[in-house]
């Protein structure tokens, strides 16, 4: 099971997560969504990216993106671009104008959204299942992909947080993606963090 932490915005926290015997191999920044509370402002993310990531993939997580923002981005040192929002068309045209490894989001209220991954199969490296929250931590009915057979690695997001069962997740996901529940009051939490990681060590270790 592989791990992504999202919503980064300190270089103490960014050195931490990268340097921590079990990093996580993503790690997630708010690029364009300012309603976010972890949105970077471009000049800030553009210092915090010059940490070294070493085994970690960077991710620019992106909704709705337009030329412009993809124009700024397109020399900073992420390994992904995670969508939300955009038409099939519109990711084909990120792919073939950027050439940057995609994850499409898909985000879930019911079974009619689970669904609509088939239309970006073909363009996805990752498919993303998240809840209809965005910025917020909500949870969706993880039931709804349980038992989806797709030929992409499948990432879960979407209101999880350290004291769940992870491993349950691990039936359903080959990536499982948190943000909120490594925080205390709207922080990065070092001690959340350590404890997440080492869990998914231990899932891994079992294995």
């Amino acid at each position: 099971m592989k791990s992504k932490i999202c919503g980064i915005s300190d270089s103490e926290i960014l050195k931490y997560l990268i340097e921590h015997p079990n990093p996580p191999q993503y790690i997630g920044f708010i690029v364009n969504y300012p309603i976010s509370k972890r949105f970077v402002e471009y000049d800030k993310l553009k210092k915090l990216l010059k940490v070294d990531k070493n085994n970690s993939k960077y991710v620019a997580v992106l909704v709705r993106p337009d030329e412009k923002i993809l124009e700024k981005i397109k020399n900073l040192p992420f390994d992904y671009y995670q969508i939300y929002d955009c038409t099939p068309a519109e990711v084909k045209s990120i792919i073939e104008q950027y050439n940057k490894k995609i994850i499409v989001a898909i985000t879930v209220k019911d079974q009619n959204d689970v669904v609509k991954y088939m239309e970006y199969k073909n363009l996805a490296d990752i498919v993303l299942f998240d809840s209809k929250g965005y910025e917020k931590s909500i949870s969706f009915d993880h039931q709804l992909i349980k038992d989806l057979k797709i030929n992409k690695e499948l990432m879960l997001a979407g209101n999880i947080q350290i004291e769940d069962n992870l491993e349950n997740y691990k039936k359903i996901a080959d990536i499982v993606d948190i943000s909120g529940g490594l925080e205390t009051s709207g922080l990065k939490d070092i001690s959340k963090i350590n404890i997440f990681l080492n869990k998914i060590k231990q899932i891994n270790d079992k294995a």
